[in-house]
């Protein structure tokens, strides 16, 4: 799995930010939803449901499909591959092992021999 570059990442944390985004995905992954669905599950107006959906499917979060028969109704669902490479980066980048001591190399308690 490629890694991700540092503003990619700042891109995704800053549409996920949003809260209605959060509960539409958590939705989502649930299971496929309709738009209609996710209007009376969520209290939202369609405009914003629209609009939060469309941010979505832009970063390749969540995928779309209209319906075969109906072209009103379209369906939504989780990409695999966009969240398996965005939970493999937010794991990595929050491991607590990369947490390191202060190297005291500054100030007054610096000396010569603290800095390697």
């Amino acid at each position: 799995m490629e890694k991700m570059e540092t503003e990619e990442f700042a891109h995704y944390l800053k549409i996920l930010s949003e809260p209605n985004r959060i509960m539409l995905i958590e939705k989502i992954m649930d299971g496929v939803q309709c738009n209609c669905e996710l209007g009376k599950s969520l209290s939202l107006a369609p405009n914003l449901i629209s609009h939060h959906l469309s941010v979505l499917c832009d970063a390749n979060i969540l995928q779309s499909k209209r319906d075969e028969n109906d072209a009103r109704w379209i369906y939504y669902s989780i990409n695999f591959d966009v969240i398996s490479k965005l939970t493999k980066h937010i794991n990595g980048f929050f491991d607590v092992s990369r947490i390191q001591p202060c190297l005291n190399s500054c100030g007054p308690k610096f000396t010569g021999e603290n800095h390697k």
